[in-house]
């Protein structure tokens, strides 16, 4: 088992390699919009699991699914040569969830200061019902000073 810092470091160097041969050697035109996003290895360095990005519609996304299925085994042949592990890991791709979460956190924040600004303009010519001091306080005793 390797350590995690040597895990991370072999899955920055996978990710640039499969990044570099998706641009340089992969000639698919399905694969014309992605990016590969995040890399993470096991700590027995043997499964690698490649996060990626599409650009463009849900039939893009699927085209590119396939067609990195497809490109697999290229892939894992040219990180075997570039990288120093005894073994080769095998390689998996995963679209990468981060961008829908992101838009679908951006729509709730807009929404909720939308409802922010509208509780505020009602607020504002709002009045405090009864006193300005709503709180009940004890009546000094004889003899006492407040």
């Amino acid at each position: 088992m390797a350590d995690a810092a040597r895990a991370a470091r072999l899955a920055d160097r996978i990710k640039v390699i499969v990044a570099k041969a998706l641009e340089r050697r992969v000639k698919d035109p399905r694969l014309g919009f992605v990016t590969i996003t995040d890399a993470r290895v096991t700590n027995d360095l043997q499964h690698a699991t490649l996060y990626y990005t599409v650009f463009g519609s849900e039939e893009d996304a699927a085209n590119t699914k396939k067609a990195l299925e497809s490109a697999k085994g290229i892939l894992r042949s040219e990180v075997g040569k570039n990288i120093t592990a005894r073994l080769t890991p095998t390689l998996t791709f995963v679209a990468d969830e981060v961008p829908e979460n992101a838009f679908h956190i951006e729509a709730l924040l807009r929404e909720t200061r939308e409802r922010d600004a509208k509780l505020a303009a009602a607020a504002e010519g709002a009045e405090y019902a009864g006193e300005a001091d709503p709180y009940k306080k004890d009546e000094p005793a004889e003899g006492e000073d407040a």
